[in-house]
Parts: C-alpha cells; sequence; structure tokens
C-alpha cells in the first residue's frame, strides 16, 4: 500500500451501481480528488430513477441507534449539498415542509406522544383548525384525517437530483461506462472487474452500490449479507373535477403509508413502497388509492396518466442500510429500503471516510 498512499490523488475507484447512493459517493469522492468510474449497465432504469424524493428525517420517530444517527447527519449535510449542487442547476432544493397524516385514533396519538417527548420546535400536531387539515379534509371528502407537519423535511425532486448529479460528475470528467460487471477479484494490491464482454477495470478499491445485485459480485455466505427484493411504485393520476384544485393541497404529504405528491390543478402523484415484491400488481391503482375507508368520487373516477416502479433492496436479519468495510479496499453500500436519497450524503460521508483510512 506504500505506493498508494504516496499516489493518493491518483488512486482509481469503481463505483459499480449509478442510482443515488452510487452517483453521491461518485460526488464525494471525486470532490477529494480520486479517480472514479461508475459501472452500471441499466443507469437509466434504476431503482433511483423511480423515487419520489421525500425526505423523513426529522419526522422519524424512533431517535435512537444508527438510523437516527445517519438521518440526523444528513439532515445536517443536506442543505450544504442543496448549495452547492446548485451552482449546476439553480432549480434544485428542497421543498418543505412534510406532513403526516392518518385516520387511525390510536396513530394519531403516537404521534401527539412523540411530539411532546421530543419537544421538538420543527415538529408540530395539526390541529383539527389547521387550514392544511381543512383544505385536505375538504378536498378528499372526510373528516377524520389528522396529523403532524415537520418543517425540516421535505422532498427533492429525484429525477432533477439525478440530472444534476450527472451534469457535475461530467464536469468532473467522472468515467461512465455501461458494462455489467459479474465477477470481482484482487490482485497484488488491485481490484479486477470483469464485465460480461470479459472487458477488464483494474482500480485500487471497488464500491457496490448495485443493490440486489451487489452480493452476487461477494461471498454472501463468508460476509453473510442477504437482501430481499423490494418494490417502490407510483403513478400519476389525472382528475377531472372542476370543484376540486389539487394545488390547495400541500406540496407533499403521506396520509396512512401512501405518498402523494400534487403536480397541478387536476394531476396527482400518488406512490409507496411495498415490500418483498418484484413486480407491480395489475390493480395497482387499487392498490395505491386505497388508503382511506371511503375514496372521494374524483379519486374513483380518476385515468392513471403515468405509472412506474423500481425494484430496492432491504437488508434481511440486519438493519437498513448496508455499509460495510468488507475487506481491504472492497467495500458495500446497499440496502436502502425507502430512505436512498434521504441518507445519501451521510453514507457518501462514511465511504470517503473508510476509503482514507485505508490509503492512509
Amino acid at each position: 500500500m506504500k505506493s498508494l498512499k504516496e499516489n493518493f490523488q491518483n488512486a482509481h475507484i469503481v463505483i459499480i451501481g449509478s442510482g443515488i447512493i452510487g452517483k453521491f459517493n461518485a460526488l464525494e469522492l471525486s470532490e477529494l480528488g480520486f479517480q472514479i468510474t461508475i459501472i452500471d449497465p441499466t443507469q437509466i432504469q434504476n431503482s433511483s430513477n423511480a423515487a419520489l424524493g421525500l425526505l423523513m428525517g426529522n419526522i422519524y420517530q424512533k431517535r435512537r441507534g444508527r438510523s437516527w444517527d445517519l438521518r440526523k447527519q444528513s439532515i445536517e449535510l443536506w442543505p450544504q449539498w442543496i448549495t452547492f449542487l446548485q451552482k449546476f442547476n439553480y432549480e434544485l432544493n428542497i421543498e418543505k415542509p412534510l406532513i403526516q397524516l392518518t385516520t387511525n385514533e390510536e396513530r394519531y396519538k403516537k404521534l401527539k406522544k412523540f411530539i411532546y417527548e421530543n419537544n421538538d420546535q420543527n415538529l408540530r400536531i395539526l390541529e383539527r383548525d389547521s387550514i392544511f387539515i381543512n383544505n385536505i379534509n375538504k378536498a378528499f371528502q372526510t373528516k377524520n384525517i389528522k396529523g403532524m407537519i415537520s418543517f425540516k423535511d421535505g422532498r427533492i425532486n429525484a429525477s432533477l437530483l439525478l440530472q444534476t448529479l450527472d451534469d457535475y460528475l461530467k464536469h468532473k470528467k467522472v468515467n461512465f461506462l455501461q458494462g455489467e460487471i459479474t465477477k470481482i477479484r484482487k490482485s497484488n494490491n488491485q481490484w479486477i472487474s470483469t464485465t460480461s464482454n470479459n472487458e477488464i477495470i483494474k482500480s485500487d478499491m471497488v464500491v457496490l452500490c448495485n443493490s440486489l445485485k451487489a452480493i452476487e459480485l461477494i461471498d454472501s455466505l463468508n460476509h453473510n449479507i442477504k437482501l430481499k427484493p423490494v418494490l417502490g411504485q407510483a403513478m400519476e393520476i389525472e382528475i377531472n373535477d372542476a370543484e376540486v384544485d389539487l394545488l390547495s393541497l400541500p406540496k407533499q404529504f403521506n396520509i396512512n403509508g401512501k405518498n402523494i405528491i400534487p403536480k397541478s390543478k387536476n394531476k396527482l402523484i400518488i406512490g409507496s413502497t411495498d415490500e418483498y415484491s418484484t413486480k407491480p400488481e395489475k390493480n395497482i391503482f387499487e392498490k395505491l388509492t386505497n388508503f382511506l375507508d371511503k375514496k372521494p368520487n374524483w379519486l374513483v373516477k380518476g385515468k392513471i396518466s403515468k405509472k412506474w416502479y423500481g425494484i430496492r433492496s432491504k437488508p434481511d436479519g440486519e438493519p437498513s442500510p448496508i455499509m460495510k468495510n468488507l475487506e481491504d479496499g472492497l467495500i458495500i453500500c446497499t440496502g436502502f429500503y425507502k430512505n436512498g436519497i434521504l441518507l445519501a450524503p451521510a453514507c457518501s460521508k462514511w465511504v470517503a471516510n473508510e476509503i482514507e483510512n485505508y490509503l492512509y
């Protein structure tokens, strides 16, 4: 490793996977001066392109342990990264606030208890006379929706974030390859990545960010890593009801586990993450719109104008995400489940620290 330490800035790092996590790692590492190659056969079709970009950080109710530590760090890092990335796309920002709602009384009591115990000024219970609640109840033709608001959480447009990261990485001359890596091995202090076309890529380090595919490249039994497929899906619904203005609703909110993003006066996006599926069911409209005891008429009559999905991964038997230094020069950073965009800053910081410690 002596030569690597002497030529720290010339170290070549291969990142396998070009979703939000892969690209964010490339962003962090390229800022440190490393030579980066990102390898992914299906960059446009990865699960990050199906993400809605909701940042559920401060609203997270388990305020202890590793998961909270990662959220807390990312909450602090995201504003800095937004300022940095706005140099490449001024439209990129975090839309705030984020609202979490329920029709379940027990669930509502837990939300009130959470806010009371944490005494966080960025979190508030939404009372029945709140303008947010009034507008939502009116639009959804119900009376029993209630919940809380987080002024610190919000949403990043995922497709705009990916585009901005691409612009930055192009500016930094990060190398993109569209091959599929089928094998990695170490030889003489270098990592050899082999594509399905038998192309060889040599590097000083490899970072695995390719979700479910990551464990196919390692000895998963030896490292005891298991991942389950998770389906994230969404649809854009167009309504035809002059009495309902979807723009009267908050910019992003969640009702009973379904994420809702109004796009225009007559269009909204509904999405959710469903565990252990790999293909959307045929009744996707019923599944994604079934979050109230009774649907409003405009939603019943709504038409799907667009739908999409992405396969994510969830660790089986350990917390999400998986961030491990598997062996000298090999890091895995995957299994983010629902929180890839939120946790990207903290996880890329961790990867960068691991690499600097290894090289130094």
